[in-house]
């Protein structure tokens, strides 16, 4: 029997990558929504913090015990990234609190052609027809099933326009990042993640009082509760991790399209577990129409001339001989 080829496994490591991504984002909304919904703890800014400073711990581990080896990044990328990464954190939450569901959706629906912009003006990115179509596609589909009531105001609108651009810019500067200095992954998450915890665990409590009129050292915590908040913050881990792997393989407008399957796949799940009031055929219909987009666009998008310039895959920074153990330890840490 052969041995599978090089673009064989690549194709195996992203698809990969893509379901690690898709597992750990989905298994974060679920408990995050248990924990917010069910037992009250609505501080999201502050939760986001910790989910970075366990994810800060992690990389220590990592980085103490050989799997990362060192690098170089300038401390002004890293105060860019996180201050790119920190505003879409927190205008993400405030467009949330001040805009209708709606309007919400239309906002996170803009990302992708927001991204395409970037690459066109930063990498001189050209999109072939299909590719074009495939996103518009896309973009229907998953607007016909998640886009109701829209309802927008002027602060509202400035805090979606923030949340858009700066989500955009942060997912674009981590595959700039890893191109231009060489840095996987791992190493990248393991020099960003411990200013973003910092930063976010001074501004989270302050922010979380501004929006809820709660503080969280006034909450009242249970064994419950703190059990699904390490639990958020154990699938935070992955969640992170898998952001920077998926953006680092492919591109920020990729990892925008495919990352609607989420939002469809939580839809479904949501059918599933929670009853079929919402289910009709409206929503059927976007599901359909969003899925043939996404298979489109990866078709579209691997073809010659699909998407011009496009960058093989940055490595993580990684011993080879470690790999294997690396990808266990993992999945021993509770990445769904």
């Amino acid at each position: 029997m052969s041995s599978p080829s090089k673009a064989d496994k690549k194709a195996a490591l992203d698809v990969g990558a893509w379901l690690f991504n898709i597992v750990t984002s989905v298994g974060i909304i679920i408990v995050n929504k248990a924990l917010m919904a069910t037992h009250g703890f609505t501080f999201a800014t502050t939760l986001t913090g910790l989910h970075f400073a366990t994810t800060t711990m992690m990389t220590s581990i990592f980085r103490w015990m050989g799997y990362i080896q060192p690098s170089h990044l300038p401390f002004s990328e890293i105060l860019k990234f996180v201050l790119f990464a920190n505003f879409s954190i927190v205008g993400m939450n405030v467009s949330l609190m001040w805009n209708s569901v709606g309007f919400y959706q239309i906002a996170k629906l803009s990302m992708i052609p927001v991204s395409c912009f970037l690459e066109v003006v930063f990498d001189k990115m050209q999109y072939s027809r299909d590719t074009k179509l495939s996103i518009i596609l896309v973009l229907l589909g998953v607007g016909v099933c998640t886009v109701t009531d829209v309802s927008v105001n002027a602060k509202g609108f400035i805090a979606a326009f923030i949340a858009v651009w700066s989500t955009a810019l942060q997912q674009y500067y981590v595959h700039h990042l890893q191109r231009k200095y060489s840095i996987g992954s791992f190493n990248l998450l393991g020099r960003t993640a411990p200013v973003q915890a910092a930063s976010l665990l001074i501004v989270g409590p302050f922010l979380d009082y501004w929006l809820t009129s709660k503080r969280v050292d006034a909450y009242t915590y249970s064994t419950l509760s703190v059990f699904f908040i390490v639990l958020s913050c154990t699938i935070a881990i992955g969640t992170n991790l898998s952001q920077f792997i998926c953006i680092g393989r492919f591109s920020a407008v990729t990892f925008q399209v495919l990352g609607h399957m989420k939002t469809i796949l939580v839809l479904i799940l949501g059918f599933t577990f929670f009853g079929k009031e919402g289910l009709n055929m409206h929503v059927v219909l976007g599901m359909i129409i969003a899925i043939l987009g996404m298979i489109w666009y990866g078709n579209a998008s691997s073809k010659p001339g699909g998407k011009e310039r496009r960058v093989s895959p940055i490595p993580d920074v990684i011993k080879p001989q470690d790999l294997d153990k690396l990808l266990q330890s993992e999945h021993a840490e509770g990445k769904v």
